[in-house]
């Protein structure tokens, strides 16, 4: 099984939980259900997984029900079990598929005799039916496709290696060539597989990538199958804004027009279905905002927005089967410029950053504010090699240099400082 950092929450909240049970959220096939399992195997006597969509039978146990003794009966009339206090993690997987089963967590939860785990997709988790939510009874936490650092460790870089790395970025210098070249490569391979654990595990397994493109496309599917049966009267369009990601992340200035899916399209139309998308975790969005200044939420303009794809090597899928072979050769286009900045896009969100990108009347476009110590760190993006031509990020240090605590460009080279400017290599945004 691949090394997930999450295994370090579940055991957390093993260790300290209080009778409350744990919801992981995440878009489909980022590893929840194969997480939950090991865990299970390393941390309980007895593990009961009960799977909502393939047991529909499974959502009656809740039907009417408000007490867990009825509860845990009826399922263990059903074959699952044994049920044995203080031993026992009960796994509710694909609970968006059984509201009933959401519902009932309070008191199971508190009934306190076994632990609780729930899981599913945030199509259906964030849309549907559920009457009452279990509020101080249940933790939530996210789970996302691998990050770049648990890529390395998939590819057997050592801890030895990696603590190189990171002595290096918070030492301020750089790695020696050869150790850096090999990142690249990692890098530019991370780029077109991604890190939905399903498509690195058959990458790693298997060396004909048709392979890998063919679990890409998919999951690719299955996201389409759930815009059509979660997002209700919203789907055309929810599809359609979906669909159009890589073609608007491939222009010039990367922000989503939304008069490009139809002439007439505007946010009355397609704000319901772009929320959708942002809530499902399927689509990340990165919000502009006109000043430097904190919260960002409070400058922020959310008719302007640029749209990403959770996964890298899912954009790639979508762009084709061209592409790949062109980012292994390190061949600059203005897709390779895309992809670049939903690779940075998305360790930024892994990491907890919310997403805004700067731009003032058409100014001064910066590709990523993130806030550090109370203040704004600017983030550009190149990937291309004249990583130093950065026109408008010296216009802003110019004027508001006051406001910025860093401005960091990540590229293709070496570390280097020149004067306020830091350049650090595009992997190192696993540590931002």
């Amino acid at each position: 099984m691949l090394k997930r950092k999450i295994i370090s929450q579940l055991e957390e909240w093993k260790n300290n939980h209080s009778h409350e049970a744990l919801l992981i959220k995440g878009a489909r096939q980022v590893g929840k259900t194969t997480i939950v399992r090991a865990f299970a195997k390393d941390n309980y006597t007895h593990f009961v997984e009960i799977n909502f969509e393939k047991d529909p039978q499974a959502q009656e146990a809740f039907s009417g029900a408000r007490d867990t003794q009825t509860i845990i009966s009826r399922l263990s009339a059903m074959g699952y079990g044994p049920f044995v206090p203080g031993m026992t993690l009960v796994f509710f997987d694909e609970i968006q598929s059984c509201p009933n089963a959401r519902t009932a967590i309070k008191f199971l939860a508190e009934d306190g005799r076994f632990d609780y785990i729930e899981s599913g997709s945030l199509l259906g988790i964030n849309y549907g039916e559920v009457s009452s939510f279990p509020v101080g009874y249940e933790s939530q936490i996210q789970m996302f496709p691998l990050d770049f650092e648990e890529w390395l460790w998939a590819n057997n870089v050592s801890e030895d290696a990696i603590a190189q790395i990171r002595a290096a970025y918070e030492g301020h210098k750089p790695l020696d060539d050869f150790m850096h070249e090999q990142l690249m490569k990692h890098y530019r391979a991370f780029l077109i597989v991604g890190g939905m654990p399903k498509v690195v595990a058959t990458y790693l397994s298997n060396p004909d990538f048709s392979q890998t493109l063919r679990q890409q496309r998919l999951i690719i599917d299955s996201y389409r199958l759930d815009i059509a049966k979660y997002a209700g009267k919203d789907k055309a369009r929810a599809k359609r804004f979906f669909d159009a990601i890589p073609a608007e992340l491939s222009k010039s200035h990367k922000r989503f027009i939304l008069s490009d899916l139809e002439k007439t399209g505007n946010m009355q139309k397609y704000g319901e279905s772009a929320q959708w998308l942002e809530d499902a975790g399927v689509a990340l969005f990165c919000y502009n905002t006109h000043a430097l200044n904190l919260p960002f939420e409070q400058y922020e303009n959310r008719n302007l927005f640029k749209v990403y794809l959770l996964d890298t090597g899912l954009l790639c899928a979508m762009w084709g089967d061209k592409i790949q072979w062109q980012v292994l050769n390190g061949e600059i286009d203005i897709n390779e410029g895309a992809l670049t900045e939903n690779f940075v896009a998305v360790e930024l969100n892994k990491h907890g950053h919310t997403l805004h990108y700067y731009d003032r009347k058409s100014r001064n476009e910066l590709d990523f504010l993130i806030r550090e110590d109370k203040k704004v760190t600017i983030v550009e993006v190149k990937s291309s090699n004249n990583c130093e031509q950065h026109a408008a990020l010296d216009n802003v240090l110019d004027e508001q240099s006051e406001f910025v605590e860093r401005s960091i460009v990540l590229n293709k080279k070496q570390y280097k400082q020149v004067d306020d400017i830091t350049y650090l290599p595009l992997y190192m945004a696993m540590w931002l």
